[in-house]
């Protein structure tokens, strides 16, 4: 069957290079998050701060060159940031960059979880390895992941100067006061980029803030600080459909994992049950979130249909009725904002919605019912050649709910490396019509089964068709 893409593609990209590219869909879509490469780069040697008016950025334009602050900034902190790659083991073949930065005078580094996923889910093929502005080396230790706000936390064999400091009461930020973001941008250099706080965006599922600065691929996991030095947040990634449109891990996340650090006695063994387990955290508070209240139900053509609006999920509709056609298609979809990064290939724990309502202007029942028909085969749930997922368990069904037959399809999929999560898609389509269909799919990606039941229900059950229009009262006089 054709792949029929519902949940639309976020024009962000990750700052880690390295990560692989997904294509951007229409700017008129609802986002969601999808990483995005940066062409490999030969590795340019260590440079002073000028190296980031060099430093190209994804599209070709070159950073602008730092102030006299930035440069004081990057003089002061440039012994303490360091670029944080992941190796292949057999070769030692470089597979992708990032940065990172030394707290305070310990020899704990705070980066990316993304910049350190290769390694830290398949340890036996991937080793870590950082390089600092003067070209010194050595290996990571990976001591701990929050996979939900998207950092890491290292342990390296050379201490800080105590430039990057993480102290109870951070730095408050108002809106327009000027960041500098650190990093080595595209594998070209150490380098500093100027731009100012603008709040902080709700629309994750978990806090952002919003950098109006330069951002580039292999600059996730540097600091991100105000004028004196405090750290304000930790890079993480770029809108590629806008100018300086960048975000920053709030460093309150990272002040969390840092003390976590400090609490436990000694690192995980293994980081894929740790990511496992956030990731139930996680689904479990989207989906009471989700069903907090009731679905929203808006009308289409006879049948009303659930929606739901909210900071993290926004809704998008279009209708594509042309005189040359003999049926006419509207469609609504709504999908999360953002997706948690698991992998350069997975990313999971969201939910969308699509509805498709079909109606016939000059086919007769007979051909409208192939049209209907073939549009419902062309749905796509998976492959069975998934390394990520096992292969679609599908049952297919004639259900009713309260007011409405169906044609219902479930399918399942579990993951194969984090126990205890799915993949669920229910696709339903009205059989009460002959010349009319509504069509219906919900996505739950990263779900327990139970919430993934849960939502199946709610969903399936708020389909219906749309009330009767009231009589009109009174009568000839």
């Amino acid at each position: 069957m054709k792949v029929t893409k519902l949940a639309s593609t976020l024009f962000v990209t990750w700052a880690c290079a390295g990560v692989a590219l997904a294509a951007p869909s229409s700017a008129q879509q609802p986002a969601t998050p999808t990483p995005a490469s940066a062409r490999h780069v030969p590795q340019a040697p260590a440079g002073p701060v000028a190296d980031a008016a060099e430093a190209a950025s994804a599209d070709g334009a070159p950073l602008p060159p730092p102030s006299s602050a930035a440069q004081h900034l990057y003089a002061a902190a440039k012994n303490d940031i360091l670029q944080v790659r992941s190796l292949l083991k057999s070769g030692r073949t470089q597979s992708s960059v990032g940065s990172g930065f030394l707290i305070g005078t310990s020899n704990l580094v705070l980066t990316n979880y993304h910049v350190v996923s290769q390694f830290a889910l398949d340890p036996d093929t991937y080793v870590g390895e950082w390089v600092d502005t003067s070209g010194q080396r050595g290996n990571v230790e990976l001591l701990a992941v929050d996979v939900l706000h998207d950092l890491a936390v290292l342990r390296v064999n050379r201490s800080g100067t105590g430039f990057f400091k993480m102290p109870d009461q951070l730095a408050r930020l108002t809106q327009g006061q000027y960041l500098y973001s650190m990093g080595n941008p595209l594998d070209l250099g150490f380098a500093i980029s100027e731009g100012a706080y603008n709040g902080v965006i709700t629309r994750s599922f978990y806090d952002q803030l919003m950098f109006t600065g330069p951002i580039n691929s292999g600059m996730s996991g540097g600091p991100s600080v105000t004028a004196d030095g405090s750290v304000a947040g930790v890079n993480v990634s770029k809108r590629l459909d806008g100018e300086l449109v960048s975000f920053l891990v709030p460093a309150r996340y990272a002040q969390d994992l840092l003390k976590q650090v400090e609490a436990q006695q000694k690192a995980p063994t293994d980081f894929t049950a740790v990511v496992a387990g956030q990731l139930l955290a996680h689904q479990s508070a989207m989906v009471n979130q989700l069903l907090s209240s009731p679905l929203s139900l808006k009308p289409m053509g006879p049948y009303q249909v659930p929606v739901r609006e909210s900071e993290q999920m926004r809704c998008w509709g279009r209708s594509n009725v042309k005189a040359d056609k003999p049926f006419s298609v509207d469609d609504a979809s709504c999908a999360m904002e953002t997706a948690i990064f698991v992998s350069g290939s997975l990313q999971t724990g969201q939910i969308a919605i699509r509805h498709q309502f079909l109606r016939s202007t000059g086919l007769d029942k007979a051909r409208f019912a192939q049209l209907s028909s073939t549009s419902f085969k062309n749905e796509h749930f998976g492959s069975n050649r998934d390394a990520r997922l096992t292969g679609p368990n599908c049952t297919e069904s004639f259900v009713k709910n309260k007011t409405l037959p169906l044609r219902a399809v479930l399918c399942v999929r579990a993951y194969r490396k984090f126990n205890g999560l799915y993949d669920f898609a229910l696709l339903t389509a009205s059989t009460d019509q002959g010349l009319m269909s509504l069509q219906s799919r919900l996505d739950a990606r990263g779900v327990s089964y139970d919430n993934g039941m849960r939502l199946t229900r709610v969903f399936l059950d708020s389909l219906a068709l749309a009330p009767a229009p009231a009589a009109k009262k009174g009568g000839a006089k």
